[in-house]
């Protein structure tokens, strides 16, 4: 096992790595200069570009920014001058985290019980329903699901808060916007994972011997069914989490991801390479915890 974790380690490493050199090089790319103004004298310009390294090739900024961050350090961002990376990102990540724990709690919840219910009565009225809610919900991105559910529930029916964040009504719509994604694809998986469970032999057994539905589906069925699952856990709660981008923007929620998208518009270069390496490595780091505790649970992955 620890040369298994091991392996996956050095794996994970090597991908921040790429991310980061991938990040940095595309990044350069963009086109555009940020502290191109007019009003603002050459002079002052260049100055500015000597301040945050951007004078200097290309090449040797690589460097100096990988250099930099060995020790932690995002760099300084461009458009709130005087801040780090590292401070923006522990200031505003919260709000984004919660929201994305939240959505990511009842989307697991509701989208396991709805894969329940789809194996139980398959080929059935509630199989299909269901079906057809797991596939819209896939189909229909967050920036048409948003601004429809924003429209009827906040403008039209008048239920719940159109934007903001700070109490529990403000967090309902765009918790269920954000985990819609997830629900669906849960259902679609768990329905998948229960059916070939259930044409098991100890299931049958199980039956045969007069246990109840109810505790052949709970001790048995829905106990093996989540081993598959944990599979997709790490990669469902960085997207989650990573999905809020546009979410946060709809609803008018001050998360991390308006900087990210803002970031991108005003060419702030250390501010996007700093929240594309943070939110990579959370993807490695999630992906990295389910491999190890898939290894443990099931040790037939394991490499020798």
């Amino acid at each position: 096992m620890v040369r298994y974790a091991a392996k996956r380690i050095v794996i994970a490493l090597l991908t921040v790595f790429t991310l980061a050199t991938v990040t940095f090089f595309l990044s350069k790319l963009l086109p555009g200069d940020p502290f191109m103004n007019e009003k603002i004298p050459v002079s002052v310009q260049e100055k500015q570009r000597a301040y945050y390294g951007l004078d200097k090739p290309v090449v040797q900024q690589y460097f100096i920014y990988m250099g930099n961050l060995l020790k932690g350090d995002l760099g300084t961002s461009i458009k709130f001058v005087g801040r780090s990376v590292v401070d923006i990102i522990r200031e505003f990540f919260p709000v984004s985290a919660r929201l994305g724990l939240i959505a990511l709690f009842f989307a697991e919840i509701i989208g396991i019980l709805f894969g329940i219910l789809c194996a139980q009565y398959r080929n059935r009225w509630p199989d299909y329903v269901l079906m057809v809610f797991a596939i819209l919900g896939i189909a229909l991105p967050s920036m048409v699901v948003g601004p429809l559910i924003r429209y009827v529930f906040g403008v039209q029916l008048r239920w719940l808060p159109v934007g903001g964040w700070g109490t529990w009504q403000q967090v309902i719509m765009p918790a269920f916007v954000l985990g819609l994604g997830t629900i669906a694809g849960n259902t679609r998986s768990m329905r998948a994972c229960m059916l070939a469970v259930i044409t098991q032999d100890y299931i049958k057994t199980a039956r045969a011997k007069g246990m109840t539905p109810f505790r052949v589906v709970w001790k048995h069925e829905l106990k093996n069914s989540l081993v598959p699952m944990l599979a997709n856990l790490g990669p469902m709660i960085a997207g989650v989490l990573m999905g809020s981008f546009v979410v946060e923007q709809i609803f008018v929620i001050p998360g991390l991801g308006k900087h990210f998208v803002n970031a991108v518009s005003t060419l702030d270069y250390p501010l996007i390479m700093g929240l594309t390496i943070f939110y990579g490595s959370f993807l490695v780091v999630m992906n990295l915890l389910v491999d190890i505790l898939y290894g443990f649970v099931d040790p037939r992955i394991r490499v020798k």
